[in-house]
C-alpha cells in the first residue's frame, strides 16, 4: 500500500516537544489508554467523541488527578458547589 504526503514547506507539527514528551511516558510507563487520551487532546480532538464517559473519567482520575469530568450537569454542580458552602 502506498501513501502520499503533502510536500508543503510550512507543515508544522499539531504536537508540541512537551506533548509528546507526556505521550511518550505514557507509553512506556505503560498506559496506552492514557496515551490515547493525550494524543487526542494534542491533536485538538475531543477525547469524549471517541470514549465512553464513565472510560474517560477513569482514565483520566487514574493519571491527573487534577482533571474532573468534562460532563457535568447544572443538577451536579450545583450540588458540589453547595456541599463546598
Amino acid at each position: 500500500m502506498n501513501y502520499s504526503t503533502s510536500s508543503t514547506s510550512n507543515f508544522e507539527s499539531p504536537i508540541t516537544p512537551e506533548e509528546l514528551n507526556h505521550i511518550l511516558t505514557a507509553i512506556s510507563n505503560g498506559r496506552y489508554s492514557w496515551a490515547c487520551v493525550l494524543i487526542l487532546r494534542s491533536m485538538g480532538y475531543n477525547p469524549l467523541h471517541y470514549i465512553p464517559q464513565r472510560t474517560y473519567s477513569r482514565i483520566a482520575k487514574e493519571n491527573n488527578p487534577v482533571v474532573t469530568t468534562a460532563i457535568s450537569t447544572p443538577q451536579e454542580a450545583l450540588e458540589t458547589i453547595n456541599s463546598h458552602s
